[in-house]
């Protein structure tokens, strides 16, 4: 109840902001989107909880949706961040250099707020199987619930037209997601032209009305609008002997690479990097050239550090991990957001390491969250970042590279051989961050063989190995993405929503800190790819997933698992006698209360797997009890429970909730065997 509240006060606030809104002079349009959807989505959760639970239960069967309402309440927090910067008058120029062109809003807020909603909404309906004692309407809220979880509606357009309120995808809503950005840069363009016609500008706020006015077509502009202004200040350079600076331009502070050479071959690239728009890939702002003196300023957003650094900085001298769990998927999933973007606009990276990901910790989360950046995109000017990397730290230089781009390497003994840079290969060096994010180990630190060797074994099939915590269900999309064969690698738009599930299973089951963490109750890589087969676009890397299309992704793989897991429960029930009859005469039960719904009745994942026979048990030949329901006149009742995937809450006599973790495997080495694959 407590984080139901704290949700209902972001809202309060962000609606206290919007008494202002004729005051917004930036990304208005996308300001009122935002209040918009988040009240809506508060509807959506006020109205499933008075529909489903009880108020005098919330002390103890409400505690299932603490983590669902937390995450929920992140998402208000950062778009609250967002409108408060968009309101802010002060250095009006500047904000519009840095936020007009800014697809946060939709991208990264609504994203995640479309992610949320249905996570929260699931973890009612769950509550709502245990609230109140009568197991006649414990079993009618099943059966209704499971009904809705029907591969009837498989389908999008039947979705968006019976769930499409419930999960914030209306046809109002989608329309306004697509149009919503060009409207605020229209809006923005006959502001400047106001400007510019009233004559009251200087000459230096006309340089910068131009400035915005052409942006978008990516001109590079005199490099004395930069340097010229007064308030110009160099900080300090970033990194060692790296290009990068931090400067302080009309207030703000940003990133500037700087750097001499011919700029005219490079005005095509640049222009594609000025295109670019993405909140996790690292936008270039404003491109200024001087060709007299050959030098060029990109500038570019000011990020913290290097994930690299901020890993080192993390682990400490005892090597623990630098991530929470959640924390170290939803930076996964920033990754690959970014690199599906990229991908969609034909664009390999082909040098994707940490190094290259930038963070800064998100200031409305103080428990690690961060905000991910990726850079050093161009292929031509990412050249000396690999040479240096070669010289430097020559026992690192190959562990990010695919083994097919290790082999075209040798082949033609050019380090920026840049023929077998593809998706494939990227997917590749997404693997080995991914390892780094999950142990807070560099790949192949610990290998006795360097240089050359190493390559060598990479090409050759060896892979890092994962030290004993590591999640199963994370290492297996990782081995996956690793795999020898490219064509054997996952797309980053599959990657994606994997990830945006497993975020979901995390929200739902807060036991996966424990020493014997609930499990996935199927694998989601495999869930994809049947999804896939049967959604052709899924599979289309032409153009990146509209965030729209998440409710719909998330319903699909919660249809999948359940499916899936009743199909396991029906080959468990059948290799047991005891089981089978439970399971069919409580099917009986439901079709006693609702004759019309032939729908199979969800079962608790805790249930597909066997309890083990105790030793007292087992030397006294003594079988074990099932620990199910009680018998009563040939009819088989369970308690109710609270399914969460791989966990359960049971009511004991008082109707107190006892938490009952699903036993999970654990593997009997420290390290994950190379072979294991998903």
């Amino acid at each position: 109840m407590e984080q139901f509240r704290q949700v209902g006060e972001v809202l309060g606030s962000l609606k206290a902001l919007m008494v202002f809104e004729d005051d917004i002079r930036i990304n208005a349009r996308q300001c009122r989107l935002l209040v918009d959807a988040f009240g809506l989505a508060f509807d959506t959760v006020t109205a499933e909880i008075k529909d489903n639970l009880c108020f005098d239960e919330r002390s103890t069967k409400w505690k299932a949706l603490e983590q669902p309402l937390r995450e929920l309440q992140r998402v208000f927090k950062d778009g609250e961040q967002y409108v408060r910067a968009c309101l802010d008058a002060k250095d009006w120029w500047v904000k519009a250099i840095s936020l007009s062109r800014s697809p946060d809003c939709v991208e990264s807020h609504l994203h995640s707020l479309l992610w949320c909603v249905p996570v929260v909404v699931e973890a009612i309906e769950a509550a709502s199987e245990i609230s109140g004692c009568d197991h006649d309407e414990f079993t009618k809220k099943r059966v209704l619930l499971s009904k809705k979880y029907e591969k009837n509606w498989m389908d999008p357009e039947l979705f968006r037209r019976r769930f499409g309120k419930q999960f914030l995808i209306s046809n109002d809503l989608r329309s306004r997601l697509e149009s919503v950005v060009k409207e605020d840069r229209w809006i923005l363009s006959e502001m400047i032209g106001e400007k510019k016609s009233s004559g009251c500008l200087t000459k230096q706020d006309l340089r910068l009305a131009e400035l915005l006015l052409k942006n978008n077509k990516g001109k590079l502009f005199p490099t004395s609008i930069l340097v010229g202004s007064k308030d110009y200040q160099v900080r300090r350079r970033l990194g060692n002997g790296s290009h990068y600076k931090e400067v302080q331009w009309m207030g703000e502070s940003f990133a500037v690479k700087h750097f001499f050479g011919e700029i005219e071959p490079l005005i095509p690239e640049i222009s594609v990097l000025s295109s670019l728009a993405h909140p996790n890939i690292m936008q270039v702002l404003c491109a200024f050239s001087d060709d007299e003196k050959k030098e060029c300023f990109l500038l570019m957003e000011l990020m913290s550090k290097d994930l690299a650094t901020h890993i080192k900085e993390n682990c400490g001298p005892r090597r623990r991990i630098p991530f929470s769990l959640p924390v170290a998927v939803d930076t996964m999933l920033q990754i690959a957001r970014g690199m599906e973007y990229l991908h969609s606009k034909k664009l390999f990276h082909g040098n994707l390491d940490p190094s290259n990901i930038l963070v800064k910790a998100k200031t409305s989360n103080p428990d690690g969250y961060l905000h991910v950046k990726i850079m050093g995109i161009s292929p031509s000017m990412a050249k000396n970042r690999r040479n240096n990397n070669a010289s430097s730290n020559a026992s690192n230089a190959c562990i990010w590279y695919a083994p097919e781009v290790l082999e075209e390497q040798e082949q033609s003994g050019d380090l920026n051989h840049e023929s077998k840079y593809t998706e494939k290969a990227d997917v590749y060096s997404f693997s080995m961050i991914c390892f780094e994010l999950l142990t807070g180990k560099v790949p192949f630190e610990d290998s006795h063989l360097q240089g050359d060797k190493t390559g060598r074994n990479i090409r050759m099939g060896e892979r890092p190995l994962f030290s004993f915590p590591s999640p199963k269900y994370l290492t297996n999309l990782t081995k996956k993405c690793w795999h020898s064969e490219p064509a054997q690698r996952p797309s980053f738009a599959s990657i994606c929503r994997v990830l945006r599930y497993v975020k979901r299973f995390l929200a739902l089951n807060i036991g996966h800190s424990q020493p014997d963490p609930p499990l996935p109750p199927v694998d989601y890589c495999e869930v994809d790819a049947s999804l896939a087969r049967r959604f052709g676009a899924w599979s289309s890397p032409v153009e990146a997933s509209s965030v729209a299309e998440i409710p719909f992704q998330m319903f699909a793989y919660r249809v999948m698992e359940r499916e899936r897991t009743n199909a396991n429960l029906k080959e468990k029930s059948s290799e047991s006698g005891s089981e089978s009859t439970s399971v069919d005469e409580n099917v009986g039960v439901a079709e006693e209360a609702f004759s019309n719904a032939a729908v199979p009745l969800s079962k608790s994942p805790s249930e597909n797997h066997k309890k083990a026979p105790s030793k007292r048990a087992s030397a006294d030949g003594k079988a074990n009890r099932h620990s199910g329901g009680q018998k009563q006149k040939g009819k088989s009742v369970r308690p109710p429970q609270l399914v969460l995937c791989g966990r359960s809450l049971r009511m004991n006599s008082e109707s107190q909730l006892q938490p009952v973790a699903s036993p999970g495997r654990r593997r009997t080495s420290g390290h994950a065997s190379d072979s294991e694959l998903a």
